[in-house]
């Protein structure tokens, strides 16, 4: 009985109801038990005083064998009001579990609607339909309950699809330079390539390409998982780009793009972790030199906002179609994926690596770009060094 109570709420909203009931019957059943001898023998001394005003005095001792057989008449109708009273609260007692019985009926379909349909869902989710949602059009709890279930369930559809994307794109990056170096063996092996320092040097360059993927792909793995130390303490923001410049400018002057910074004078400490800022600013750089054609220009800048430090690596490039601005930093997604090899695309995980290193430092990062053709800015911030 008690296990059947706890395991159904059609029959626990139906217990609440007479609960209550119970406790109000017991209330009245108490305060009519203590005030009920009191307003019944004052209501009947009033009504004796005015039949005695109506029908004169009572003498001598039939008045006394009168008063003495009154009282005992007045004592049996008090038994008989009381035994009335007692019915009739019983009756009323009975009629109201009738009532709450019903009332649970039709109320407790109506809440446990929505509930069981949330519950059915979400075992339909459970087998792997994440398209399943469930009607959200209540104004109350329950349909803010319902619409925070489809949220969960749209965000639970997503991860589904990028999982599923992820390992996909996985496959194909793996697969294009195990293929291009697989090619390049059977070339040799059957004499068709000949074995020039340009032949290995293009097996050697796919080989590396595969190697910083795999590499690329366990920092992301330990990044979200929370597996990568962040030290963080006061950091000189010049020193940081003058080593990142320093680092990238070859890549820059072979390519034929510009790099300059621009900082402002006496630049505030930031609290940072100086090892995973420098890598953000490498991924941003290479990322920025990647789609800049020769003759472009990238710009490495910084300025205070309230306290914190925005960093900026603005590029003269090919630009970012606004549709596409949402989706930058989510792992191997790329605007144009032919364009992007053909202008040396890297793994497509550099800008979720750089985001979730950002992120890690309690920092922001975003990207603004006015269009295709426009170039691009990725922005990120982190606080400054008290």
């Amino acid at each position: 009985m008690m296990d059947a109570i706890q395991k159904r709420f059609s029959i626990k909203l139906f217990a609440s109801y007479l609960v209550v009931i119970l406790v109000l019957m017991l209330a009245l059943w108490v305060v009519i038990t203590l005030t009920a001898p009191a307003a019944f023998s004052r209501h009947l001394g009033l009504m004796e005083q005015m039949m005695s005003d109506s029908g004169g005095m009572m003498m001598g001792q039939g008045a006394g064998r009168g008063q003495g057989q009154g009282q005992a008449q007045v004592a049996t109708f008090y038994d008989n009001f009381r035994a009335s009273l007692n019915e009739a609260f019983i009756l009323a007692g009975g009629a109201a579990v009738l009532l709450a019985l019903i009332a649970s009926a039709i109320f407790s379909r109506q809440v446990v609607r929505p509930l069981r349909a949330i519950s059915d869902a979400s075992l339909r989710i459970a087998d792997g339909h994440y398209e399943e949602r469930v009607e959200a059009d209540w104004d109350d709890e329950f349909g803010q309950l319902a619409h925070s279930f489809n949220q969960m369930a749209e965000k639970l559809e997503q991860v589904e699809v990028r999982r599923l994307q992820l390992i996909g794109d996985v496959s194909h990056e793996l697969r294009t330079p195990l293929t291009a170096i697989k090619g390049s063996m059977e070339g040799l092996v059957d004499g068709i390539l000949p074995a020039t320092a340009e032949t290995f040097e293009q097996i050697h360059h796919e080989a590396d390409r595969l190697n910083r993927l795999v590499d690329d792909l366990q920092e992301l793995s330990r990044i979200e998982a929370g597996a990568v130390e962040i030290n963080l303490g006061k950091v000189k923001l010049t020193d940081l780009t003058q080593t990142s410049v320093r680092m990238m400018e070859r890549q820059f002057a072979d390519k034929g793009v510009s790099l300059t910074t621009s900082l402002p004078a006496n630049v505030k400490p930031i609290l940072a972790d100086e090892g995973r800022t420098l890598q953000v600013l490498i991924n941003l750089l290479g990322n920025a030199l990647r789609y800049t054609p020769a003759g472009g220009r990238v710009t490495l800048s910084a300025e205070v906002h309230a306290r914190e430090m925005w960093v900026s690596v603005r590029d003269s490039g090919v630009g970012i179609p606004l549709e596409h601005l949402p989706h930058i930093f989510d792992r191997f997604y790329r605007v144009d994926k032919s364009r992007s090899r053909q202008l040396g695309g890297g793994s497509g995980i550099g800008l979720t690596i750089a985001k979730h290193l950002v992120e890690a430092q309690g920092g922001r990062i975003w990207v603004d770009s006015e269009g295709e053709g426009k170039g691009s800015a990725f922005t990120f911030t982190l606080p400054l060094a008290v």
